[in-house]
């Protein structure tokens, strides 16, 4: 049986962990797989299944025999390494957000484009969107291909495992320190945390609008539709796993609530709650761990001809990261488009 060897970039961080996580859990076809960090974690022991690997350093490792790098080292550690680990025939499939605009780079999400990584030849490199938008480009696509889109207005709810490790354990922290009456001190993040909401996520740009926000505007053209008008509103909240979305469209042609509930019921990575009463719908709890694009609240809007609204709920970590990555692994082998180097008796 043949099997692709299959390196992962950042193995000891909460994205790393994911992915070699769910290339257990879908039985991602390998002959082997290799944890790589930096330096510094060099033998630190992950998990891969019921197996224990020990992390190797990813900056003294020889590509020329790897299929495909899982890339979660940050966007720095990318920006050096993806070009020569791809100069060594090998695969990068890039979390961070360093290649992602690049026009020789297909960015993608399975549900929606998985035509585009077909183009992986130019550069040898596929971008990983952004977590929040992610899960909403799976949940506009079906949509758009009924109706058109036209705008999109969306406010995120985003967890903290979005910042990594450090701003989970700050979460932690400043919770007890409240509880324990601590002082409270702000480090990963420009205000408290804990018990509060901060409508900053990454620097300021000149417009106002923060860089996660133009991420989701400029990824959501790339990898759905150009003509696409989207602003956005990214916001911290004090949850540890999964991004909420409250989401509100117009469209071109006309649309219903009942329509758009059947059309996502039947789409590919969505999966529907919507029941109109005391719970009938999916929180950032309920979904973690999750694979699905949880959809609930789809309702008319009454101020705007053709409009609806929805709210959306993801596990970042894995559809808004690892499991994406992994999905695009499996487009290109289960198309073809991508043999392994050697084969395994």
């Amino acid at each position: 049986m043949s099997g692709f060897r299959v390196a992962v970039g950042g193995a000891t961080g909460n994205v790393g962990r994911e992915m070699l996580a769910i290339l257990a859990e879908r039985r991602f076809p390998v002959s082997e797989v290799i944890a790589l960090a930096s330096p510094s974690s060099i033998g630190r022991e992950v998990s891969f299944g019921d197996r224990i690997l020990k992390c190797k350093a990813l900056e003294n490792f020889d590509f020329s025999d790897v299929d495909i790098c899982l890339m979660s080292a940050g966007g720095a550690v990318s920006k050096e390494w993806s070009p020569r680990i791809a100069a060594k025939g090998c695969v990068v499939i890039d979390n961070s957000s360093t290649w992602r605009m690049d026009p020789d780079v297909p960015l993608v999400v399975p549900e929606v484009n998985a035509e585009a990584a077909k183009g992986f030849h130019k550069k040898r490199i596929i971008a990983n969107p952004n977590c929040s938008t992610a899960q909403l480009v799976v949940a506009l696509k079906p949509l758009h291909d009924k109706a058109r889109i036209k705008r999109v207005v969306v406010a995120t709810y985003q967890s903290v495992s979005g910042a990594g490790k450090d701003a989970m354990d700050e979460l932690f922290s400043q919770t007890r320190a409240v509880f324990v009456s601590d002082p409270v001190e702000p480090k990963k993040f420009p205000k408290r945390i804990a018990f509060n909401v901060i409508p900053q996520i990454d620097v300021f740009l000149d417009d106002g609008s923060t860089k996660e926000e133009w991420k989701m505007v400029v990824e959501t053209k790339k990898i759905l539709d150009p003509k696409i008008k989207l602003i956005a509103t990214c916001v911290r909240v004090p949850v540890f796993i999964s991004h909420s979305l409250a989401v509100n469209i117009e469209f071109e042609q006309p649309i219903t609530a009942d329509e758009a509930r059947d059309i996502l019921r039947e789409a590919p990575g969505c999966l529907v709650i919507d029941r109109r009463e005391p719970g009938g719908y999916i929180t950032p709890h309920e979904a973690a761990g999750e694979d699905a694009t949880y959809i609930s609240r789809i309702r008319e809007d009454p101020t705007i001809e053709n409009g609806l609204s929805l709210w959306c709920v993801a596990d970042n970590l894995r559809k808004g990261a690892a499991l994406n990555a992994i999905q695009i692994a499996e487009v290109l082998a289960n198309r073809g488009w991508l043999a392994p180097k050697r084969k395994v008796a």
